[in-house]
């Protein structure tokens, strides 16, 4: 039997390719002896730039720009020489990550250091750029990376604002002219792993913002805020950021970037799956085993497990989801994909201590699975 192991990370406990080694490891200490293809996979949250790097054997790129608070730090980005592609990570210079959680302030946070990121870029003159934007400590609407691309933001008076995303409110017009046009003239496209629009109950900074620190004052200042972005460049572009789905990812980075720099916004894992030939490695799988920390009906709004699934059960292929959490009751969509939901946990803990042991806990899942295969077998 050969098997491929193509989880998703599990968000602040184990990246996606330390998650597919447990599950190796787990497999072949089985009875059952398998042959296995790692092959993790992001849906453009944190680490999926990383995955795309190392599945496309590219190399990283070091610069310094700024972090969510605007201080200096070192970060980088992905290049592939032989397809002109440039890869980046929102996280890597305006995430959750380059924060301590009493520093979070999304009024604050500004998204500049990460279009310092897409300067060096351009730079390369490539012919593409792809940018994965989970993990992002901001809902500034892309304005600090539209500001490093030259737009400015006025207030009535013609002066430019200070303290984005919170003056956002008070914006009059944008000024465009400044614009790095090399932007436009490249394509670029973002990993959106959730449908959200900008703005109201399912908008940025409704549903991301107090990931981030908002509180409920904060959350209504955001919005408003995003409100007001919307509807200066609704007048003075007619593309209307408050309607596009996507868009509200990344606390709005994704409407922001569709409005001004022509930003493609596309289904996260999709494109991953695509851009790394999943379905050539899938073609020699009998069985695909993927993974994340939370598997559920959420789980079919395009997230990373149903992505690979839905590719497997094209091919007839069988597929088996592991989870920290999976739904106590069948789920009729769910089990259109998943053969088997299995959850990872062996003994009552609280979240913080099966965090610690997620990879203790996927490699015994695993070898448990593999004998379970081999008695089928015999």
């Amino acid at each position: 039997m050969h098997i491929l192991i193509a989880p998703n990370a599990f968000k602040n406990s184990l990246d996606a390719a330390s998650a597919a080694e447990r599950i190796r490891e787990g497999l072949l200490q089985s009875r059952l002896k398998p042959t296995c293809a790692c092959f993790p996979v992001g849906d453009g949250g944190d680490g999926t730039a990383e995955l795309l790097i190392s599945h496309l054997k590219g190399e990283t790129r070091s610069i310094e720009t700024t972090d969510a608070l605007g201080r200096k730090i070192s970060s980088s980005f992905g290049w592939i020489g032989s397809q002109r592609l440039a890869v980046i990570e929102m996280a890597d210079a305006s995430g959750l990550r380059q924060l301590k959680p009493e520093e979070y302030n999304p009024l604050r946070a500004t998204t500049y250091g990460t279009g310092r990121l897409l300067q060096a870029a351009l730079d390369l003159s490539p012919q593409k750029i792809i940018m994965g934007i989970g993990g992002s400590a901001t809902v500034d609407g892309a304005t600090g990376i539209l500001q490093a691309l030259g737009l400015r933001f006025l207030d009535k008076d013609g002066k430019e604002l200070n303290g984005l995303p919170e003056s956002l409110s008070a914006l009059h017009a944008i000024d465009s002219a400044g614009l790095d046009k090399r932007i436009l003239e490249t394509e670029f496209i973002i990993l959106c792993d959730v449908e959200n629009i900008l703005l109201g109950a399912d908008g940025a900074a409704a549903v991301f913002g107090p990931q981030k620190g908002a509180t409920p004052e904060m959350v209504k200042t955001l919005d408003a805020a995003l409100a007001r972005f919307r509807e200066i460049a609704l007048q003075q572009t007619g593309f209307d950021m408050g309607s596009v789905r996507h868009g509200g990812a990344a606390g709005g980075t994704a409407a922001g970037l569709a409005a001004f720099a022509g930003a493609r916004l596309a289904n996260g894992i999709d494109q991953f799956l695509e851009i790394t030939q999943f379905d050539e490695a899938l073609g020699k799988a009998d069985l695909l085993i993927t993974a994340e920390g939370s598997i559920d009906r959420q789980t079919l709004n395009g997230k990373a497990p149903y992505g690979v699934a839905r590719k497997a059960k094209e091919k007839n292929i069988p597929v088996i989801g592991l989870a920290g959490k999976i739904p106590l009751d069948t789920d009729a969509e769910l089990d259109r994909y998943f053969d088997a939901l299995i959850a990872i946990g062996h003994q009552p803990l609280s979240l913080e201590s099966a965090m610690q042991l997620t990879a203790a806990s996927l490699k015994r899942t695993a070898a448990m699975i593999g004998n379970m295969l081999a008695i089928k077998n015999r």
